[in-house]
C-alpha cells in the first residue's frame, strides 16, 4: 500500500483505477486537513477576538457565522455543481467538456461573489435585526459582516478554483494555497486585533485579506497549468450545456445549504434569547464541533468526486464499494474525533472563554449532545455527495430540507417551546433527531436510484453495441 505521505509528492490522482481504499485515504487525507487548517484559522478570529476583546466581541463574531452562511450557501452549492460536472467529464475524457466547464464555473464564481458582496452589504444589520441580536453586540456584528463581505467575491473564486481541482483529483495544492493564506490570517488578526486593538474590525479585515490571497493563487495555478481544465482568461464564457449542469446539480445543493442556514439561524435565534454569556459559550463549542465537521465533510467531497469520475468512465462495480468505504471511514472519523471533543471538552473551550463559568457551562452543555451523534450528520453528507455524484441533486435536497432543517423549526416551535422545555439540553437535541430522519430517506433513495442508474447505463452499453444507438 502506498503511503498515504505521497500525497503531497502526487499533485492529481486517478479516481477511476487502483485499490479503492487507499485511492479514497490519499485523495481524503489533505481534504481533512484543508478543512482542519481552515476551521484553525477561523478559530484565530475568535480566539483572538475573545482574549483582546472580550467575550461581547466574541458573541458579535459569532453571531454573525449562521447568517453568513445563509447568505454565501446557494452561490457556494454551485461549486459543487461544478465540481460534480467536472468530474464526470474528466472521467469520461471528454477534454472540451472539462474546458468549457472549467471557464463557465470560474466566469460564474465571480458574478456570483459579486451578487453575495453587495447583499451581505446592504442587508447585514437587517437580518442581524430579525435574528434578536442582543443591542450590546448589533452594531460589532453587523461592521464584521460588512467588512467580511467585501471579501466574498475572492471567496468564491477560490471555493470553485478549489471544487475543480479536487474534481480531477487534486487535493493537495488547494491545501498549499490555504495554508498560506491561513498563515496571513492569524498574523493580521495578532497584528490589528493584538498590536493596534482594532478588535472586530481587525479580524474581519485579516480575514478579508486571506480570502483574497487564497483567490490569487488559486487562479494563477488554473492559468498556468498545462492540462485539459487550463484557465485561460479572454475564454471566460457561460457555456449553455455546462451552466445548465453546474445548475442542475449546484442550485439545489445550495438552496439546501442555505435552508440548513435558515435552520441554523432559528437555532442561533433561540440561543440569542439566553444572553450574550450563551451566546459566547454556543459559539465557541460550535467552533469546536466544525473542526469534527470539517473532518467528517472531507468525505462528502470524496464521495462525489469518485463516484462522478467512475460514472463517467462506466465502472459501476466500483459505485457500492465508494459508497461502503465512505459511509465507514466517516463513522470513525465522527466517533474519534467526537469522542477527543468531549475528553478534553473543558480545555478546548477554555481556548475561546477566559473568564466566564456561565458561558463554559453552556458550551459544554451543547457539546456534550453534538460530540456524541455528530457522526450521523457525517453519514447525512455522504450520502448527499453520492447521490450527487450520480446525478441527482434535487430529490436529496427535498429530504434534506424536509427531515433535517423542517424537523429544527418544527422542533424549536414545538418540543423547545413548550413549558419547562427551554434548555439549551432540549434545543440541541433537534439536530441528532434530524440527521437520523435524513438518513433514513436518503438510504431508501440511494437504493432505488442505483438500481435506476446501474440498469439504465447497461442498458445503453448493450443498445450501443447493437448499434442501438
Amino acid at each position: 500500500m502506498r503511503s498515504l505521505f505521497s500525497v503531497f509528492k502526487r499533485k492529481d490522482l486517478d479516481l477511476t483505477e487502483g485499490p479503492l481504499l487507499s485511492g479514497i485515504l490519499l485523495y481524503t487525507l489533505p481534504l481533512i486537513l484543508s478543512g482542519v487548517l481552515q476551521l484553525l484559522f477561523n478559530a484565530a478570529d475568535l480566539v483572538v477576538v475573545g482574549h483582546f476583546s472580550g467575550e461581547k466581541a466574541l458573541a458579535a463574531v459569532g453571531a454573525t457565522g449562521a447568517l453568513i452562511n445563509l447568505i454565501v450557501n446557494v452561490f457556494l452549492g454551485l461549486s459543487v455543481g461544478a465540481a460534480s460536472g467536472t468530474a464526470l467529464n474528466y472521467g469520461a475524457k471528454n477534454d472540451k467538456g472539462v474546458h468549457r466547464m472549467v471557464h463557465t464555473a470560474m466566469l460564474l464564481s465571480l458574478l456570483g461573489g459579486i451578487a453575495v458582496m453587495i447583499i451581505g452589504l446592504l442587508f447585514s444589520r437587517i437580518f442581524l435585526v430579525w435574528m434578536d441580536t442582543p443591542d450590546t453586540v448589533l452594531n460589532s456584528a453587523a461592521l464584521y459582516m460588512k467588512i467580511y463581505f467585501i471579501g466574498a467575491p475572492a471567496m468564491m473564486i477560490y471555493n470553485f478554483g478549489a471544487a475543480i481541482l479536487r474534481s480531477i483529483g487534486d487535493t493537495s495544492r488547494p491545501l498549499v494555497f490555504l495554508t498560506v493564506a491561513g498563515v496571513v490570517n492569524v498574523l493580521l488578526n495578532l497584528v490589528l486585533a493584538g498590536v493596534f486593538t482594532m478588535g472586530v474590525i481587525g479580524v474581519a479585515v485579516a480575514t478579508a485579506v486571506s480570502q483574497t490571497i487564497s483567490a490569487i493563487l488559486v487562479v494563477r495555478h488554473l492559468i498556468k497549468c498545462d492540462s485539459n481544465y487550463r484557465l485561460q482568461i479572454k475564454k471566460l464564457a457561460l457555456y449553455r450545456k455546462e451552466l445548465f449542469m453546474i445548475l442542475r446539480i449546484g442550485l439545489p445543493a445550495g438552496l439546501q445549504g442555505s435552508v440548513f442556514a435558515i435552520s441554523n439561524v432559528v437555532i442561533q435565534s433561540s440561543v440569542n434569547t439566553f444572553g450574550e454569556l450563551a451566546m459566547s459559550g454556543s459559539t465557541a463549542s460550535g467552533n469546536i464541533e466544525g473542526f469534527i465537521y470539517m473532518a467528517m465533510n472531507a468525505f462528502h467531497h470524496t464521495a462525489l468526486a469518485f463516484t462522478a469520475q467512475n460514472l463517467g468512465a462506466g465502472k459501476l462495480r466500483k459505485l457500492k464499494k465508494i459508497f461502503g468505504l465512505c459511509i465507514g471511514l466517516v463513522v470513525i472519523t465522527g466517533v474519534l474525533f467526537g469522542g477527543m471533543a468531549y475528553l478534553f471538552a473543558d480545555n478546548l473551550l477554555g481556548i475561546y472563554i477566559r473568564e466566564s463559568e456561565v458561558a463554559m457551562r453552556f458550551g459544554l452543555e451543547r457539546l456534550t449532545i453534538i460530540a456524541f451523534t455528530y457522526f450521523f450528520c457525517g453519514v447525512m453528507d455522504v450520502m448527499s455527495g453520492v447521490l450527487r455524484g450520480m446525478g441527482s441533486s434535487f430529490i436529496p435536497m427535498v429530504i434534506c430540507l424536509l427531515g433535517a432543517c423542517g424537523v429544527r423549526i418544527l422542533w424549536v416551535n414545538t418540543v423547545f417551546a413548550m413549558e419547562g422545555n427551554h434548555s439549551f439540553t432540549v434545543l440541541f437535541r433537534s439536530y441528532p433527531v434530524s440527521w437520523i430522519l435524513t438518513i433514513t430517506a436518503q438510504l431508501i433513495f440511494y437504493v432505488y436510484l442505483y438500481h435506476k442508474t446501474v440498469h439504465g447505463k447497461k442498458k445503453k452499453t448493450l443498445l450501443a453495441e447493437d448499434g442501438g444507438l
